[in-house]
């Protein structure tokens, strides 16, 4: 039931409307404990503290086979905000196309990593190394990562995004990233699952800065 203002009149839909983020309400899920969910409010808290409230950032969990139903549901519950991802990993996930061409489907944007989001982040020092499987690239990249910064790395650090950028270079991996997923496509391999090093996180970020940068 809409509430009351202060003339005792209802308030209508049109008037709640005027509190959605003007730049992209994004609502991420995903299936991991914490290495996307830190890295995606790493993003969202670099931003400018004036855009914060103009785009938003929320990430929530759910089981991956559930990914797009849970990011679905979100959409019904609060449709007036218009970005919808799941974020997730090829990892050991046996349905990866057809999750990834279900959300596709619904409307969903996909922002995925094979074998794991490691392999983007690996972007950020310049190269993405040919690991095959996410044990080898946790493993290697928490070589390079320790090579570059000085530090252990570590998939809970809610710092992750910061040391990404601080040691690294964001416009760089995008560049391998798009051109990695561009040569894929040229080769004729269209399915994610054979797409191995490869990643679509890029698309994400790449989205949400180019809508913060005239204000930066």
């Amino acid at each position: 039931m809409a509430k009351a203002d202060r003339t005792g009149k209802r308030k209508g839909r049109e008037s709640f409307r005027t509190r959605v983020p003007d730049l992209g309400y994004y609502f991420i899920v995903t299936d991991t404990n914490e290495t996307e969910e830190n890295y995606m409010y790493g993003l969202r808290d670099s931003l400018p503290k004036d855009l914060q409230g103009r785009i938003v950032i929320k990430v929530s969990k759910a089981k991956t086979d559930g990914l797009f139903i849970a990011c679905k549901e979100q959409a019904a519950m609060e449709p007036q905000y218009g970005e919808p991802w799941i974020v997730f990993d090829r990892d050991k996930v046996v349905r990866f196309d057809q999750i990834i061409e279900t959300a596709r489907q619904e409307g969903i944007n996909v922002g995925w990593s094979n074998p794991c989001i490691e392999i983007w982040f690996d972007a950020y020092f310049g190269k993405m190394h040919s690991y095959q499987d996410s044990v080898t690239c946790c493993r290697e990249f928490a070589n390079t990562f320790e090579k570059k910064t000085g530090q252990k790395y570590k998939k809970s650090s809610q710092q992750i995004y910061t040391l990404l950028n601080r040691y690294g270079n964001e416009a760089e991996a995008v560049k391998i990233a798009k051109c990695r997923l561009a040569q894929y496509l040229r080769d004729g391999t269209g399915n994610p699952s054979e797409m191995c090093p490869c990643t679509t996180v890029h698309k994400l970020v790449s989205e949400i800065w180019k809508k913060a940068e005239p204000y930066n």
